[in-house]
């Protein structure tokens, strides 16, 4: 689904990604995971286009995007949920919705997003920056979900969100991947939700790429060494 290979990025004079190199196999879930500061946003980000990629490759169905704009990336099949959410405030939840469908040329609201989200439906007409933090984030996936992805990419979707809710995104998560065949490519760092949600893990520590595999096989020697703080 998606492959990234000898991926390099600079912020100024400041090497951030070194060779990083990532699977994330079709249908599943990956986690990347790693300590705050090691290049998991940034690799989001050029994956989205978002940031230019020094150089290395970024592979999605086959075909090489790492050249394409963030627009056709989007129109493509990659949908992308930002850390922090970037809902539009003072546009109702239905104007966000819509505005991200607007992007495909369509203006109709999926069911999928109202089934998965019925609070969005019950608060269509409210303020996205009136919603909890909880709801933003529901609401920032669901308009995600109105591009009609084929790869999902959350960037610490658990971040400020009540555990109730977070268990919720979690069994979201695995419903696309079973029930819709959607794939995640998912940053987080709250490892018993990763090992909940995810079928495979990558780890990124200073920028370079250090381990990956199934999630069994993300043992206490990789937590110790790339993971606790």
């Amino acid at each position: 689904m998606l492959s990234i290979s000898q991926l390099n990025q600079f912020y100024g004079e400041s090497h951030t990604l070194w060779d990083v190199d990532l699977e994330v196999p079709a249908g599943g879930c990956t986690c990347l995971m790693g300590r705050n500061g090691v290049g998991k946003t940034t690799v989001l980000k050029t994956i989205m286009g978002l940031l230019p990629a020094a150089s290395g490759e970024i592979r999605f169905d086959g075909r090489r995007i790492d050249g394409e704009a963030t627009e056709r990336r989007a129109r493509g099949g990659i949908g992308y949920v930002p850390q922090g959410r970037e809902i539009f405030p003072l546009l109702s939840v239905e104007e966000n919705l819509r505005i991200a469908r607007a992007a495909i040329g369509r203006r109709d609201i999926p069911e999928i997003v109202h089934d998965l989200f019925p609070v969005l439906h019950e608060m269509r007409h409210r303020r996205g920056g009136d919603l909890s933090g909880g709801q933003q984030q529901q609401l920032a996936i669901g308009r995600a979900l109105c591009l009609e992805p084929s790869l999902l990419m959350l960037d610490e979707p658990t971040e400020g969100i009540q555990p109730n809710i977070v268990r919720e995104i979690g069994d979201i998560i695995r419903r696309l991947n079973r029930e819709q065949g959607l794939t995640v490519l998912l940053v987080e760092q709250k490892l018993p939700f990763a090992r909940r949600t995810a079928d495979t893990f990558a780890i990124l520590d200073r920028g370079r790429s250090v381990a990956a595999g199934v999630m069994g096989e993300l043992d206490d020697s990789l937590v110790r060494r790339y993971l606790t703080v």
